[in-house]
């Protein structure tokens, strides 16, 4: 009865316990209630459907509760659902890891499990100190770019750039040197500064996004340069550190986006899409110059970093499923007409007088408003308002506006994130 006569049940139910991440309680007390999802549609307690135009948070990419995925996952639960994997291994575990060879960039060999983005970064990092370390050579100093987002663990932060998530624990980060992002322009200035940073610093890695800062605003820089950038890092023995947990798995047009770089990265980072969001699951993956470098007789140069649910049998078999998905002909032709059409949007509001700038790259699309505002201020929840009333999810980063839709989006679902994001520019 109560049910029915508060149609907010869910919503009130929830504020009594529950502690939301990005979120300033004092002043948003609410949390919108999703019964339901399917496709691109997420169904609210009220039955409110909207579109998920970034596909929550640039995981759902073959679109909610897909058939194909959810019925591997479901064979999977009844016959091994946990077991540790420091002493066992498992076949969903061995073909992830086959899998993810064939598709991940040639020089990476070995597979290591984690839980989430922040975490394979976290690994990520511990990997390149202790690789220098079991080398008897201390190196302590990460290079990393302006305005980068790598995570919310200690290593993940101290890497990241960005203070509004950061600021209340600088004081105990590690030792970080800043690099602005290549432009086309600036490729020298950039070596000179890095070469300065190496002279006076034992730099252990560069740990990068490649291609597209995620958290900045959807910022894509030059490939040409970061190709510069890790050529220098290779001529003076620095492992590189690529951050494709939001580019991973088709979102640029292709596997990865350092698919669009000559030179590869020692170490790769991996979540989010890599189970479709169906399960929590990450991966850091490496050369097997790297991986040697832990083999020994001394139990203490081994890897000493472990996940209680490291490669869950669950998680592998949703991964399974999405890399299957990604491979076909159909999602390959989705994710070619989805970029073609963002191709057609940005001609025509790149010439609106309220936007800056307008960019995309494979299923990724951004604009930046003509207008300065807050990362987390009156006017984004204003437009986060707009966006939501009409039956979209939107969820801007300051004044850029993105979307990163499903693999499975229809046209007429697109077109509808397309007009939506067009007619806010009125409240702007």
């Amino acid at each position: 009865m109560q049910k029915e006569l508060n149609k907010a049940y869910l919503q009130e139910r929830d504020k009594k316990h529950l502690w939301h991440p990005l979120k300033q309680h004092q002043t948003h007390p609410e949390s919108l209630a999703i019964v339901k999802a399917k496709g691109c549609v997420l169904t609210d307690e009220n039955g409110n459907e909207y579109i998920d135009a970034i596909s929550s948070w640039y995981t759902c990419m073959f679109g909610h509760c897909n058939p194909y995925i959810t019925s591997r996952v479901n064979n999977q639960m009844q016959t091994l659902d946990q077991v540790m994997f420091s002493d066992f291994t498992h076949e969903p575990a061995i073909k992830l890891s086959e899998n993810l060879i064939q598709i991940l960039p040639n020089n990476q060999n070995r597979i290591f499990f984690n839980d989430n983005g922040s975490t394979a970064v976290e690994a990520g990092i511990k990997m390149a100190l202790q690789y220098y370390f079991n080398l008897d050579e201390k190196r302590s100093t990460f290079i990393a770019f302006e305005n980068g987002f790598h995570g919310d663990t200690f290593g993940a932060m101290s890497v990241s750039g960005l203070s509004v998530y950061n600021g209340p624990f600088e004081d105990f980060l590690m030792e970080v040197k800043r690099i602005p992002t290549p432009n086309g322009n600036n490729h020298q200035e950039i070596l000179n500064k890095l070469q300065e940073i190496v002279s006076k610093n034992k730099v252990a890695g560069f740990i990068y996004e490649p291609i597209i800062q995620g958290a900045a605003g959807m910022k894509i820089h030059d490939a040409t340069g970061l190709n510069k950038i890790l050529n220098f890092c290779k001529s003076n023995n620095i492992l590189t550190i690529a951050d494709e947990v939001m580019t991973g798995f088709g979102k640029t047009g292709r596997n990865f986006a350092s698919d669009f770089i000559e030179t590869k990265p020692d170490i790769i980072c991996l979540s989010k899409a890599l189970t479709a969001g169906l399960v929590p699951m990450a991966i850091t993956s490496c050369t097997e110059k790297i991986y040697e470098a832990f083999l020994s007789n001394e139990m203490a140069k081994g890897f000493f970093h472990c996940h209680t649910y490291s490669a869950n049998p669950i998680a592998c078999a949703a991964a399974n499923a999405a890399i299957e998905l990604l491979q076909t002909d159909e999602i390959q032709q989705n994710i070619a007409t989805i970029s073609e059409a963002h191709k057609t949007f940005k001609t025509k509001i790149e010439k609106h007088p309220k936007v800056k700038t307008a960019r995309f790259l494979g299923v990724i699309f951004a604009l930046d408003l003509d207008t300065k505002m807050a990362r987390y201020g009156s006017l984004r929840d204003k437009l986060l308002a707009f966006f939501m009333e009409r039956g979209v999810f939107l969820r801007p980063l300051g004044n850029t506006i993105y979307i990163q839709v499903p693999y499975v989006i229809t046209k007429k679902e697109l077109q509808k994130v397309y007009n939506t994001i067009e007619e806010s520019l009125a409240i702007v």
